[in-house]
């Protein structure tokens, strides 16, 4: 049990973790640099406590992290710890506290370390929120209406805009390397995930999408006869034809002219017998 461990003022060097080096000085240590203060009535320092809520977040061990943040004393400068406020969060998301959650997040500083866990745990939150209101799962277009509802909070945000999850300086990096390579090799692709913090197949999947949008638009532009200031249009909406059969122009016919020159140019109704035009369906209603 952590309380058999962790008990207030015990300086046992005892590991019930695994990965945590020994969180008290070991007997006979020549160390020489000064130890730092312990906390009133527990036996830890604030740097221990916060290597411990580290290590039991990385572990998985939310149940064992929580025992332990509860287990911490009174102490307003241990909780304002920032490893020890990340935990609290951790906990909080995974108890499905979204309130608490967001009470830490919105009123706390963190690094710029922390930001891109803090706010997985943000989106996540209001993502599960939403879903639990609609009753059914979010899309795509349901979780950029959730993000532009609401926005990362400034304390977990540097305040950089981003595109599709991208950051604008990332986006810059690849757009210059498109410009002169739209095919980076899988060592580039490596190179470029590194300087722009993605991984190595959104950057795959960045320079696919941009070659299939810039190919779509020069197959759009070649449907034009490269004429300023011309409309493309499609195949469906092309000029009629001209007049093959010999008649007058239009603009020159009368009414009746119209409606029997349209009659004639219409393959159905020019090869429909007489009975099937409207002036001639009383006659065809036998009576």
């Amino acid at each position: 049990m952590v309380f058999e461990v962790f008990r207030p003022g015990s300086r046992s060097t005892v590991n019930p973790y695994g990965e945590v080096s020994m969180l008290h000085e070991q007997p006979g240590s020549t160390v020489n640099s000064p130890t730092p203060p312990m906390l009133p009535s527990f036996g830890f320092t604030q740097e221990q406590v916060a290597c411990v809520c580290e290590v039991l977040q990385q572990g998985g061990n939310i149940d064992r992290l929580a025992r332990f943040l509860w287990s911490l004393p009174a102490c307003e400068h241990l909780h304002k710890n920032e490893s020890v406020l990340k935990a609290k969060a951790v906990v909080a998301f995974h108890r499905g506290n979204f309130k608490e959650l967001y009470k830490i997040l919105e009123n706390n500083q963190f690094g710029p370390h922390n930001h891109p866990k803090l706010q997985a745990l943000w989106l996540k939150a209001h993502y599960v929120e939403a879903e639990k209101l609609r009753g059914r799962p979010l899309g795509a277009v349901g979780k950029y209406r959730v993000r532009r509802k609401f926005p990362l909070p400034r304390t977990i945000w540097d305040g950089e805009e981003t595109s599709y999850c991208f950051k604008e300086k990332s986006r810059t990096i690849l757009r210059d390397w498109y410009g002169h390579n739209p095919y980076p090799s899988p060592r580039e692709k490596r190179e470029l995930a590194e300087a722009t913090g993605l991984t190595t197949t959104q950057v795959s999947n960045w320079f696919k999408n941009r070659r299939q949008r810039d190919r779509a638009a020069e197959a759009k532009e070649t449907r034009c006869d490269g004429t300023p200031g011309q409309i493309c249009t499609s195949p469906g909406y092309l000029d009629p034809p001209e007049n093959t059969y010999g008649s007058p122009p239009l603009h020159t016919l009368s009414l009746s002219d119209l409606a029997e020159n349209q009659a004639y140019s219409n393959p159905v109704t020019r090869h429909s017998p007489p009975e099937a035009t409207p002036s001639q369906l009383p006659r065809a209603i036998p009576s």
